[in-house]
């Protein structure tokens, strides 16, 4: 007889209790609340994607294409892939659904999700990862850059998070970029090829703003003279760029001007942006994004504009302040099976009122059931032994301070209702 085998799960996939589960629930609720009053609504897309569309969209000599995305065939033989990020299929979507000509005036999304690459599990960064995205299509004004960061910026203070930077620059358009692309080439060319590491090497020739961007100690020291995108921005980007800059101040929010600030996607130009923490290691970055004018003509749709941004939750996790867990407003016990009939229908009534119960399936001792009412730190319990179940009554104890009463059943959802009213719960307190 063969030994069976458990199966565990699959590297840089994780499984999220609470209070993980948890933060990410605070985090959607957060967002959901934010970005609609910025009248964003929710779209949902789908988790599998035709691989054609991150290769149009992301660039086919990405990193994230050329190196981690979860690619197969399916079987049919056509090439799919997990989605490894979430703008391409919101502009997909809009395109199919023919939204995104611009011509109902801007369109605003917000998703929610995971997403999927293939790289090295970190802190704050699994393969399976999940983003908070949001994408204004239709509109080149600068305005709508600034409002987007705004939002952002409103969404992590809602958090709680604080001691973030965030961090600007101008990618620049069509009609500058390639001029600054020439300029960076020839300054590649002319620094000592075998100093850069060996993704820089490759990059410096198909995709050389990505070398700006390089982590590696020495690819930094050797482009540290190199040209400034921002120093190449046409008359129309300098003056989009400076009104974005004057409308985040006018709100306060400070920005940093990082001139290797190129973001890892092909399809960004003028404003780009990242707010990054120094509590989380080497990955800083917990939301990024910019301006993607262009990406729906390249995707087969019309030329529309549009603005967006991501916001990782793992890394979000790592920084929200800590909460306490929330507690039930009532146990019900009861150590015999007629009381426990009774506990049922009565822990129906209160949760008909909005109260948050728990109820105890097992019987036991009244110790052993008192333990267990302590344990699940409900404010109050309700206990029905036999005498209670007999009279149709229930005994109802303050947790807190042990003060107990007895009253009859049908009184007790809406004395329990206006108790949980009149006294919210402390914290912890049972230590």
């Amino acid at each position: 007889m063969s030994e069976s085998r458990g199966i565990s799960r699959i590297k840089g996939f994780a499984d999220l209790f609470p209070p993980e589960s948890d933060a990410f629930t605070r985090m959607e609720a957060c967002g959901r609340d934010i970005f609609t009053r910025y009248g964003f609504a929710e779209l949902r897309t789908p988790l599998l994607e035709f691989t054609g569309l991150f290769q149009r969209s992301i660039g086919a000599e990405t990193d994230v294409v050329q190196k981690e995305m979860y690619t197969f065939p399916d079987r049919k033989g056509r090439s799919v892939t997990l989605r490894p990020e979430a703008t391409a299929g919101v502009m997909r979507a809009c395109i199919e659904a023919g939204l995104a000509d611009g011509r109902g005036g801007p369109q605003r999304f917000f998703t929610m999700g995971p997403m999927f690459r293939y790289e090295r599990p970190q802190k704050g960064r699994m393969r399976q990862f999940h983003q908070i995205n949001c994408e204004c299509l239709g509109t080149e004004s600068p305005f709508a850059d600034a409002e987007l960061i705004a939002m952002l910026w409103r969404f992590l203070a809602a958090l709680g998070i604080r001691g973030l930077t965030l961090k600007l620059n101008s990618l620049g358009c069509a009609t500058c970029r390639p001029a600054y692309m020439e300029a960076l080439r020839r300054y590649l060319a002319g620094v000592d090829q075998n100093a850069l590491c060996e993704d820089c090497r490759r990059r410096a020739g198909s995709n050389p703003l990505r070398v700006l961007d390089c982590k590696h100690e020495g690819c930094r020291r050797l482009t540290e003279g190199a040209p400034r995108l921002i120093d190449h921005n046409c008359p129309d980007c300098k003056r989009h760029f400076d009104t974005v800059l004057e409308l985040l101040a006018q709100q306060g929010i400070s920005a940093e001007i990082d001139h290797r600030l190129v973001r890892g996607l092909d399809y960004y130009c003028r404003t780009t942006f990242e707010v990054v923490s120094g509590h989380i290691g080497a990955q800083t970055a917990v939301a990024g994004g910019g301006r993607y004018d262009g990406l729906t003509a390249q995707l087969g749709g019309p030329d529309a504009p549009g603005v967006g941004f991501a916001c990782g939750m793992e890394r979000l996790a790592l920084l929200l302040p800590e909460v306490a867990p929330a507690r039930p407003d009532c146990f019900l016990v009861a150590p015999d099976e007629a009381g426990r009939v009774q506990t049922f229908a009565l822990a129906e009534a209160l949760r008909k009122l909005g109260l948050a119960c728990e109820l105890e399936y097992a019987g036991g001792s009244f110790k052993s059931l008192m333990r267990k009412a302590a344990r699940s730190s409900a404010r109050y319990c309700c206990i029905i032994g036999p005498d209670e179940a007999a009279e149709g009554r229930v005994t109802l104890r303050d947790m807190e301070n042990g003060e107990q009463a007895t009253l009859p059943q049908a009184e007790a959802p809406a004395r329990l209702a206006d108790l949980c009213a009149k006294t919210p719960s402390s914290p912890n307190h049972n230590g």
